[in-house]
């Protein structure tokens, strides 16, 4: 059963960030997403010195704000401060990220919360922490519903949201002439991100999160234009990078996270070159001269 709650898990957190990772990457703000997965790390540090606990439902609060903040320095270091983005984001994340850092291992040396847990997570681990009840029955790992409900939220949201999401994403002046705030709608989807992120955080770590963010939804963009087939690939391609990453960590006795996101890495490679394949034999089929009969 280990295997099978790993692989569930590597699942869970793949199609968590590659739904979301569909709308940043159609934004362009696929680094955006690199920066909160980093950025939100002082905020899951305060949390925890602030309530003296590791629960989930304070840190995920701690990484919300955090998200949310990230998001605010880097539109105020664009807008105001006249930096590109990509200057913005980059001066905004590594800072913050430091930050928590430094508060790590200043603060948090006595606990079960350091650099390399949070930097890489460890999924192999998920099997072993459970949920027993008072009766004694174990219903299996807490990592499990922590994911599955950040999973079943980030759903109803993409669902509740679809049509605001899709017309913020594509057309931000359209939405504003229509009454609907892109701005809000931003931050909506930058805190999800961030809840996403930290609940990730235990079982892949914040830097293999990147490639699950964003290398499901990058592969399903190449594959197609519509926006609901593009969800539904980004969620395909997340569960076949767990199913392969866990074998092939098995077969290397490698690191099973770091599997996942090369899995992902390579389903990325083989449809960019397919792409670029079937596009090659378009353009020779439209740029052939007709046959006379």
């Amino acid at each position: 059963m280990s295997g099978f709650y790993i692989i569930l898990t590597g699942s869970l957190v793949a199609m968590s960030c590659g739904i979301l990772g569909c709308f940043l990457i159609l934004r362009k703000m696929a680094m955006v997403g690199d920066a909160i997965s980093h950025a939100v790390l002082p905020g899951i540090v305060i949390a925890f010195l602030w309530s003296g606990s590791r629960d989930s439902v304070t840190m995920l609060i701690g990484a919300g704000i955090l998200g949310i903040l990230t998001t605010f320095l880097i539109e105020f270091f664009t807008n105001k401060g006249k930096l590109q983005s990509d200057a913005s984001i980059g001066v905004t994340f590594t800072w913050l990220f430091a930050l928590g850092v430094i508060l790590i291992s200043a603060f948090t040396g006595q606990v079960d919360l350091d650099q390399e847990c949070v930097l890489y997570g460890e999924i192999a681990y998920v099997p072993l922490d459970t949920i027993v009840l008072a009766s004694g029955l174990d219903i299996g790992p807490s990592a499990i519903y922590l994911l599955g409900t950040v999973f079943i939220l980030v759903i109803a949201f993409i669902i509740l949201g679809f049509n605001q999401l899709k017309i913020t994403t594509f057309d931000p002046q359209y939405a504003i002439s229509l009454g609907i705030s892109a701005t809000l709608w931003n931050y909506l989807l930058m805190s999800f991100v961030s809840f996403t992120t930290v609940a990730s955080f235990e079982s892949v770590g914040a830097i293999l999160v990147v490639a699950f963010l964003i290398a499901p939804a990058a592969t399903a963009y190449l594959l197609t234009q519509d926006l609901k087939k593009m969800i539904i690939l980004s969620c395909i391609i997340g569960i076949l990078s767990a199913i392969g990453g866990h074998f092939l960590a098995l077969s290397i006795n490698g690191s099973i996270a770091g599997a996942m996101a090369s899995v992902a890495g390579v389903l990325f490679g083989i449809a960019f070159v397919y792409v670029r394949i079937t596009s090659r034999k378009v353009a020779k089929i439209t740029s052939a001269e007709p046959i006379n009969a």
